[in-house]
C-alpha cells in the first residue's frame, strides 16, 4: 500500500470525484523488511506459476475490518476515530509464518506473534466502525496476507505453492501504524490497486 506517513490523502482524487462510492477497510501492513523477506521465498514461485494472480508487494495487507462499498461522503466519518484509537494503542508484534489456501484458489501467508492482541485490535477497530454508524459485514478475524489468486481453469498452483510455504517463518516485527485503505483505484479489466486514505501511528508515533 502507498504509505501516507500520517498526513490526509482525499480517496482518490479526481478518479474519486468521478465516483459516488469506494470499497474500503481498515488493514495492518508488514515493513518492507518483512516483505522483502517472504517475497525471496516465493520468487521461484513467481517463475514457476507466472499464470497466477499475484498481488503486488506494496499492496500486501492484514485486513481488520472489511467495509465494503461505501459512499465517498461517509469516509471522512471515520478518520477521527480512527486516529484516536490509534493514538491510544500500542504497537502490535507480529511475524509472518507458513502458507495456506482458501478454496484451493486463495494463497496466503498466516500470521504469528500477539495473535490476541492482534484479535482485540480488530474488536476495537470494529466497535468504532459501529459507532459511526457504517454498517459492513462482521465476519470473524481469520488473520493473513493475502498473496495471489488462481485463475478458474487452474486446479493446482495455489496448493503447490502453499505447500512449499509451509516451513518459513518470518521476522517479528511492529505493526506501527493503522490504514485506512481504499481498493478502487485503478478499477478496470487490470488488477485492483490499493492506496491509503489515510493512516495514524500507534502510540502516538
Amino acid at each position: 500500500m502507498t504509505q501516507v506517513r500520517g498526513q490526509g490523502a482525499e480517496p482518490g482524487g479526481d478518479e474519486q470525484d468521478r465516483a459516488a462510492t469506494v470499497r474500503v477497510f481498515i488493514a495492518l501492513a508488514p515493513p518492507d523488511e518483512a516483505k522483502d523477506e517472504l517475497e525471496r521465498v516465493l520468487s521461484p514461485a513467481y517463475d514457476a506459476y507466472p499464470q497466477m494472480r499475484w498481488n503486488r508487494i506494496e499492496d500486501w495487507h492484514i485486513t481488520l475490518a472489511f467495509l465494503g462499498e461505501l459512499p465517498v461522503a461517509t469516509v471522512p466519518l471515520l478518520r477521527s476515530p480512527l486516529a484516536d484509537l490509534a493514538a491510544s494503542r500500542e504497537p502490535v508484534e507480529l511475524a509472518l509464518r507458513g502458507g495456506g489456501h482458501f478454496d484451493e484458489r486463495v494463497l496466503w501467508s498466516g500470521i504469528d506473534g500477539d495473535l490476541e492482541g492482534l484479535h482485540r485490535l480488530a474488536t476495537d477497530v470494529r466497535t468504532v466502525v459501529k459507532e459511526c454508524g457504517v454498517p459492513f459485514e462482521d465476519r470473524p478475524l481469520r488473520p493473513h496476507l493475502t498473496l495471489a489468486r488462481a485463475r478458474r481453469d487452474d486446479q493446482s498452483s495455489v496448493v503447490d505453492v502453499a505447500a512449499g510455504l509451509a516451513g518459513f517463518t518470518g521476522r517479528p516485527w511492529r505493526a506501527e501504524r493503522l490504514h485506512l485503505v481504499g481498493s478502487n483505484f485503478g478499477r478496470g479489466p487490470g488488477p485492483i490497486r490499493y492506496r491509503d486514505i489515510e493512516a495514524w501511528a500507534f502510540g502516538g508515533r
